[in-house]
């Protein structure tokens, strides 16, 4: 049974759960901000044995024995949510003491994970590790200056002769609102260089661009698609502000050597899925930008039929050991 992680409102599941169910393979979906409010998780010990029980409150069949988990899929799992009666400091108390449990919980089921042990995809979202592996890998990695010091930044802001851009060192804001994207640097804003030793930062040279590509990584394979970004004013800086009709996607070839070096950054974070941002230069240089240990995927699937909704049910259900992290 395959143990699906993530919101109600995750698209990638559910296209997953159509996989698995044309396979016949048996799924369950939970979101872990339920507890402790819509379900209740267990371990307990009788006679030597170790058994995990999870009881989803409002279904009158709910109750789910983790023991028959033969993978987990780390998808986009929430954090608990504590009951809606209680108010601050208890409600705070409630909702660590339920991520702590739930997450000790996930640790126990000796079962692959995707994209890898929620411990080891913590430590693999951290940017500037990232940056030393691919460094270490060969990849092309743009100048840099990550952290809190203005010095920094200018020197860099004057090393790429005004060709710079920030943005934000996490992965997601905790409000919507505050998320920051990719952003040229003009000259006005260098004025105002001191405000960033109020908050870390990433700042990087400016790569030209011919277009960006978006590879994702699930297991041994890889598929790579074009984004033509430099086609749209709103996406030129930043893909992700993309719009359909002058964004479009396409199938890459990705040269050999560059796959390589995408699957084994993925290893080296431990990790048996990611997505990786390059940009191909103009003079055909593939730099790195970044990787994400649980990108999104669908939409490259939608608009170039890569199949990796079958890759990642491919590994879910395929037994394989869980990789350790190396460094």
């Amino acid at each position: 049974m395959i143990l699906i992680l993530t919101a109600p409102d995750d698209v990638h599941a559910d296209a997953a759960e159509v996989e698995l169910g044309r396979r016949g393979v048996r799924w369950v979906r939970f979101d872990p901000a339920d507890v402790p409010s819509r379900a209740s998780l267990s371990v307990t010990i009788r006679n030597g044995r170790l058994t995990r029980t999870l009881v989803r409150h409002a279904d009158p069949g709910g109750t789910v024995d983790l023991d028959a988990v033969t993978a987990v899929w780390f998808r986009r799992p929430g954090v608990p949510v504590a009951p809606p009666h209680l108010g601050d400091p208890h409600a705070g108390f409630v909702v660590e003491e339920s991520r702590q449990f739930v997450g000790d919980v996930w640790e126990t089921l000796d079962v692959p994970a995707l994209p890898a042990p929620r411990p080891v995809v913590l430590r693999a979202q951290q940017k500037v590790r990232q940056l030393q592996l691919a460094l270490r890998l060969g990849f092309d990695v743009p100048a840099t200056a990550v952290g809190n010091d203005p010095g920094a930044v200018l020197d860099l802001f004057d090393h790429t002769g005004g060709q710079m851009i920030t943005k934000q060192v996490g992965l997601t804001s905790l409000r919507d609102e505050l998320m920051r994207f990719t952003e040229p640097v003009t000259h006005r804003d260098v004025g105002h260089v001191d405000g960033v030793r109020h908050c870390p930062l990433i700042a990087q040279e400016r790569v030209p661009k011919r277009v960006e590509l978006r590879v994702t990584v699930v297991g041994d394979r890889v598929f790579t698609a074009a984004i033509d970004s430099q086609r749209s004013n709103h996406a030129r800086h930043d893909w992700r502000r993309q719009d359909d009709r002058n964004t479009p996607l396409s199938r890459y070839d990705l040269p050999a050597d560059v796959a390589a070096r995408c699957k084994a950054l993925t290893r080296a974070l431990g990790l048996r899925y990611s997505a990786l941002d390059l940009i191909v230069t103009p003079d055909d240089r593939y730099v790195y930008i970044e990787i994400n240990p649980t990108g999104q995927y669908l939409w490259v699937e939608e608009e170039t039929g890569l199949p990796i909704t079958a890759a990642v049910v491919d590994l879910l259900t395929t037994p394989a050991p869980t990789p350790g992290a190396t460094t």
